[in-house]
């Protein structure tokens, strides 16, 4: 069979390298697998499908450093997860019984305990016969935190296959976003990093464990090994299993172009994610070991483990031209060396294509003239219900920002000056909580209003007192003071006095929240405040560094300096204690909220632009985010955001339609608990619904007033509004002189 497209030019800087004892791991699993019956008779395999699949070739290439013993192991485990993929498939997939699926997933958390002296079932299945045996010989070399991260790693790995059943049984294609996310959860690269951990000796300090920068080694790490192998595997998974889980099926439906552009875009994105590795494990690893105190034990395992994920990259790599599981022919052909082992892998000279990606994200210049943004129009389904109370949150919203400093220069702090009555009342936050908030009382809208303007004036304030200094650690040491305003004892927690108008709002704030709530809702809310200061600071490196961000990282901290986990933490006060926590971490509640918010965030990219780009500049804008991956105009880049935030709105929507109900049917929810879930659907629609009426009645965004505004700063005369990109004003700015095809994205 043909292959149906040519696979690219890959970026694979490190040479892959061979473990010596693969022989015996080849010996070991052979055994092992007929073992557990996963060989003739279990209806799946034969031996000549585990010969010819070398799964210890696998590891041998991506664990080239540990002993006999851990290898076997290791290649054990993925013997396990290939057998677990293909007896699912031949199973509950090819007959699409998702009833008979999640009654097998049920079952295999029972032979994961984390405490090994606690008894298990009998194994029913190869599946479970093997999990049980290898939980049994890995758990007791690890610590108890790292059991819980890989026992969750794992139950993620199997559960989340009745996602791509679903996915099946709708003929759906899920959107870009929504793909990378699930599939690092069906995938199962998290998976593999915790392996990583295993078999480098290199268990990551728990303290660490969930920091930004080893999150972004494990994710990024993750998303590289899944767009591999959906190039790999394209062939076998769409065109013969009628899979859609595939990142080159994604990028085609979403683009609309042609197989080989999506594999080249795939590729696009797969060396991005693997230069945001880099970037990650030298720019931020260091210094969050400086910043923890990390001894020299333990970032000698942090440093060991960014390395381990660095050769499972290169070996996964060299593993995928060689197995006859994937669509390699040809791929090894001009190989240096002839081809053999291990040299596919080393790069004697890095794809020109990738290195012009590496340069495009640190070539923007900022401050240079856009034009006012263009906004095409926005699907809205959901009806706009404003709160009543709005024009006493006007009111009650100047008057506490007066008070607590806001509209004023702050003492030693040059510069500090960044807001006035006038803007403020032009941003008209109040708007925006009376459209997220249609149903709260007076106080709770003037509570919301409050909390809206105090984020914003930090998101203001950040990019002109660190931002232009390029005073990263000043942003981060004002980080550190400010979570001293949210203590956790609502009682007796003690605060410093407030140094600056920032501290002040916040003390007010978290006092007048806080205090009523439960000591759960508390640390939540608390967590959701630190994430968005926290993004703060990650904004003002990419733009001491000049460098626009990698796609996904992008995507994914702009939920963070949205203020959405905080805006949303509000909304859930109340609900929380009446809904089980596991259902609020459930694969369809995060995945409803992340859809909601990214349709918030992509939207207000599209009114921001201008501000953003020209009168700030910042590099933090997803419609610039576009144009330097795909080397698009902005028109272009224009058109698949707005793609992508209505793929994003169409998510939402059939999530709660689809996802819902089956949610409630397999966690056997009460009557009340899903009118109180129903419910917080209902809030994110006014929440989504609000923000957009928000950003078409501001004046925020309006090249007008921020050409006024930039002329007060610099006590300039106030210029009138040229115009580059033809008609002006809300509706017409969208306007289009030359529509671009999809097929221009590459």
């Amino acid at each position: 069979m043909a292959q149906p497209f040519v696979l690219p030019e890959f970026y694979v800087p490190y040479p892959a390298r061979l473990n010596p004892h693969v022989d015996t791991a080849r010996a070991h699993t052979g055994a092992w697998a007929r073992r557990m019956g996963m060989l003739e008779g279990s209806g799946v395999w034969e031996q000549h499908d585990l010969d010819s699949h070398d799964y210890a070739l696998l590891c041998a290439y991506t664990h080239p450093d540990c002993d006999a013993e851990a290898l076997s192991l290791v290649t054990d485990w993925y013997v396990w997860v290939f057998f677990f993929d293909d007896h699912f498939l031949e199973l509950f997939k090819r007959t699409q019984d998702r009833q008979g699926g999640k009654a097998h997933l049920d079952r295999l958390p029972l032979f994961m305990p984390k405490d090994l002296a606690e008894p298990v079932p009998a194994p029913e299945n190869p599946v479970e016969a093997g999990l049980a045996d290898l939980w049994r010989r890995t758990v007791p070399a690890m610590s108890a935190a790292w059991r819980e991260r890989f026992a969750e790693a794992t139950e993620h790995l199997l559960n989340e296959s009745l996602w791509e059943l679903s996915n099946i049984n709708e003929g759906r294609v899920a959107n870009p976003v929504e793909y990378v996310e699930m599939r690092r959860k069906v995938g199962g690269a998290p998976w593999s990093a915790g392996l990583v951990e295993y078999a480098a000796g290199a268990e990551v300090p728990e303290r660490v464990a969930g920091a930004r920068p080893l999150r972004v080694l494990r994710d990024t790490f993750s998303d590289a090994v899944h767009l591999r192998n959906d190039l790999f595997s394209y062939q076998r998974e769409v065109e013969d299993e009628g899979e859609n889980s595939n990142g080159v099926l994604v990028l085609e439906r979403f683009l609309g172009c042609s197989t080989q552009e999506a594999a080249d875009a795939v590729n696009d994105l797969l060396t991005s994610r693997l230069q945001q590795f880099e970037h990650t494990a030298l720019t931020e690893v260091p210094a969050l070991c400086a910043e923890k105190g990390l001894g020299p034990d333990e970032a000698a395992a942090v440093l060991a483990y960014a390395k381990g994920l660095q050769d499972w990259q290169s070996g996964g790599h060299e593993w995928h031209l060689r197995s006859s599981r994937y669509m390699n022919e040809g791929a090894l052909r001009g190989v240096p060396g002839g081809g053999g082992f291990g040299m596919a892998a080393a790069s004697l000279r890095l794809p020109r294509r990738a290195e012009k990606a590496r340069w495009r994200g640190f070539s923007h210049r900022p401050y240079e003239r856009v034009g006012p943004s263009l906004v095409p129009p926005v699907e809205m389904p959901f009806a706009l219900t404003l709160n009543p109370h709005l024009e006493r949150a006007r009111a009650a919203c100047v008057a506490w920002c007066r008070d607590m400093g806001l509209l004023e220069p702050q003492p030693g702090l040059p510069q500090s000056g960044v807001w006035h009555e006038r803007k403020l009342v032009g941003f008209d936050l109040p708007l925006c909580a009376a459209g997220l908030h249609p149903g709260a009382g007076s106080e709770e809208l003037d509570l919301a209003s409050q909390w809206l303007a105090w984020g914003t004036y930090g998101d203001d304030l950040y990019p002109v007192l660190y931002g232009r200094p390029r005073d990263v650690a000043g942003a981060r040491a004002q980080n550190d003071r400010l979570k001293l305003f949210m203590p956790l004892d609502a009682a007796h927690g003690a605060v410093p006095e407030p140094a600056n108008a920032l501290e002040r709002g916040l003390a007010d704030l978290w006092r007048r929240t806080a205090g009523p709530m439960s000591d759960r809702d508390r640390g939540a809310f608390r967590d959701a405040v630190e994430v968005m200061i926290a993004s703060w600071a990650w904004e003002l490196a990419n733009v001491a560094q000049g460098r626009v961000p990698d796609p996904v990282d992008y995507i994914e901290m702009r939920r963070a300096t949205f203020g959405a986990d905080m805006t949303m933490a509000l909304g859930r006060i109340g609900r929380g204690n009446r809904v089980p926590p596991e259902i609020w971490r459930s694969g369809p509640v995060r995945a409803l909220e992340n859809a909601a918010v990214d349709f918030a965030t992509l939207m207000n990219d599209l009114f921001s632009y201008q501000k953003e780009i020209e009168f700030e500049g910042e590099v933090h804008n997803c419609c610039l985010v576009v144009q330097n991956f795909f080397d698009v105009d902005y028109p272009t880049a224009v058109d698949i955001t707005a793609d992508l935030m209505h793929a994003r709105l169409r998510q939402f929507r059939h999530v709660a339609a689809h996802e819902f109900p089956v949610l409630y049917e397999d966690h056997g929810l009460d009557a009340g608990t899903r009118e109180v879930l129903d419910g917080y659907v209902k809030e994110l629609q006014d929440w989504m619904a609000g923000i957009l009426h928000w950003h078409r009645h501001v004046e925020r965004y309006d090249e007008a007033v921020l050409l006024r505004h930039r002329a007060e700063e610099t006590g300039a005369a106030v210029p009138s509004v040229p115009s580059l990109n033809g008609p002006t004003g809300l509706g017409t700015s969208a306007a289009r002189l030359t529509p671009r095809p999809a097929a221009a994205a590459r």
